[in-house]
């Protein structure tokens, strides 16, 4: 049960629900990328499913020694539920091993949570409407649920529409626009936003940041420890350090190829590193999620200089890097997504 750093009023109206034993079956936690919408999820779980748990103090941090805590802790309580998109990769049903990790697709979703056939041709028992194994309740967590296949959000309405008894369904996304409207309207939503600097000087304290990454880390993260978390796994800071000089080329009116060459260089790293941690891991996801990671970071400097003065050719920037984040995720060629967005930013206006 680790403490959770901001969001006090969220869990407040988790804390007030479990108080009151009127826990809505489902709900939607949305938020940025990294802020903690998963741990909070979690937080609510162990109250659900551990005894021990005072729904009333979730997200305080406090100790649990029971059975069930070191079980949910270890990830093997029974009764606890975690979705991804990356179960496919130790699915019996062949198919889902072999397909891309991009989504969260239908037949994922009746192995692990609604039962029925799937393209394999076996029939699954649901999840969902089975008893308890130990706790008093089953829950689901949905991580990355806008990531959900149209027909795995169609055929989640029907249970959501009907749930089974003391059974909680948790959708944890930072795009919740993408989930159908109908899920949306039979879930409580809770919102997350991002930490303060003080919430997040105190996770580089108990993570024993060094002084001098601080800074860059944390207009990096901008309030989402998760993503500083990131950032120091996956050494983005090398990142950083190697896009300022670029990106204040582009602001002068200098373009080179170089720039996109090294662009590109990093998000293959990336990906190579993913791919290298989780063999079955889909190498296009990877990119992508690279190539979001790199957008993200032209973003962050775009904005910053248009904190610092007005400028109309930023303003046209950041929507473009937007316009290129869509562009990647529909499968556009990086490099030239790349080369059109950095063309552009250097044409400085007369």
């Amino acid at each position: 049960m680790r403490r959770i750093l901001g969001h006090t009023e969220a869990l407040n109206v988790f804390q007030q629900a479990l108080a009151l034993d009127r826990l809505h079956h489902a709900w939607i936690l949305s938020g940025p990328a990294g802020v903690g919408k998963s741990l909070v999820a979690s937080a609510v779980a162990a109250a659900l499913l551990d005894p021990d748990v005072d729904g009333a103090r979730i997200g305080c941090g406090d100790d649990v020694t029971s059975h069930a805590g070191r079980l949910l802790d270890a990830g093997t309580h029974p009764d606890l539920h975690l979705i991804h998109r990356e179960l496919a990769a130790v699915s019996k049903n062949p198919r889902l091993r072999e397909r891309k990790q991009l989504n969260i697709p239908l037949d994922l979703l009746r192995e692990t949570v609604l039962g029925g056939r799937t393209s394999d041709g076996v029939v699954h028992e649901a999840a969902a409407y089975r008893t308890p194994v130990m706790a008093r309740a089953k829950v689901f967590i949905i991580d990355e649920a806008e990531r959900l296949d149209l027909p795995g959000q169609n055929a989640l309405l029907k249970t959501l529409e009907e749930p089974p008894s003391a059974t909680y369904f948790f959708l944890v996304t930072s795009r919740p626009e993408r989930m159908l409207p109908t899920i949306r309207s039979r879930c409580q939503h809770v919102r997350l936003g991002r930490l303060s600097q003080r919430d997040m000087d105190t996770w580089f304290d108990q993570n024993d940041i060094a002084s001098a990454d601080r800074p860059p880390l944390s207009d990096f993260a901008d309030g989402a420890p998760g993503l500083a978390d990131l950032a120091v796994r996956r050494d983005l800071l090398d990142w950083i350090q190697t896009l300022d000089p670029l990106l204040s080329s582009l602001d002068q009116g200098r373009w080179t190829a170089d720039m996109v060459t090294e662009m590109s260089d990093r998000i293959e790293a990336w990906s190579k590193a993913v791919v290298s941690e989780n063999t079955r891991a889909s190498k296009d996801s990877a990119n992508r999620d690279g190539a979001e990671m790199m957008l993200r970071m032209l973003a962050e400097h775009a904005r910053a200089k248009l904190r610092r003065q007005p400028d109309e050719h930023i303003c046209a920037i950041i929507d473009r890097i937007a316009e290129a984040e869509r562009q990647c995720q529909a499968g556009l060629n990086l490099k030239h997504v790349l080369e059109a967005l950095t063309a552009e930013w250097s044409v400085t206006p007369a």
